[in-house]
């Protein structure tokens, strides 16, 4: 289990309760985000079979979340929002080194370190909403996440060493909790 280096506050959970609505179409923009970079990943490694099988099931599974995120939405009478560029993923594809086994490992780093941060922030949600079809939904989509980000952390430790992948780990989680306390509180997962 990848261990954050900061926790986010109860504080923005409540700012997301405020505008709900905004957060579940930032929320939708989020999981179709994901499932474009499954089929990315997908697409970029054809000759990482292993990789190509995680990120086609990936890809369902975000597609499948983006579909009941809209349905949600649809039954409270609001449609997707244009998609917006997130600072939080601007800042942390900023990171990403060059050169090919740098690039796909810091991708898979990256990307189990997003998942690691939506789990904790819908674990928030489900935790503040009231019980009900919400709150459900949001503790079954905390668990998802949990297990994509360690998807993500075991591929990168299937294609390079341990100790490799441990100090990127290290650094980029170090970056990511800078990144993430300079943020301020939005309804939106980042």
């Amino acid at each position: 289990m990848l261990q954050l280096r900061f926790k986010t506050p109860r504080a923005w959970a409540e700012v997301v309760l405020k505008d709900f609505n905004r957060f579940l179409q930032d929320h939708a923009a989020a999981e179709k985000k994901a499932s474009g970079m499954a089929v990315s990943m997908f697409s970029h490694y054809p000759d990482k079979p292993l990789l190509v099988e995680a990120m086609v099931n990936l890809a369902l599974e975000e597609m499948n979340h983006f579909r009941q995120v809209i349905k949600i939405m649809h039954e409270r009478g609001i449609y997707q929002a244009a998609d917006e560029k997130d600072p939080y993923i601007h800042a942390l594809r900023q990171l990403i080194r060059r050169g090919p086994d740098e690039y796909l490992m810091d991708r898979l780093l990256t990307a189990a370190i997003i998942e690691a941060r939506g789990c904790e922030r819908f674990g928030l949600v489900a935790e503040i909403l009231p019980e009900g079809p919400l709150k459900t939904f949001y503790r079954v989509i905390t668990e998802s996440e949990a297990r994509h980000h360690e998807l993500f952390l075991e591929l990168a430790l299937e294609y390079f060493p341990s100790h490799t992948v441990e100090d990127r780990l290290c650094h980029l989680l170090d970056e990511e909790a800078r990144i993430t306390a300079a943020l301020p509180y939005r309804a939106a997962l980042h």
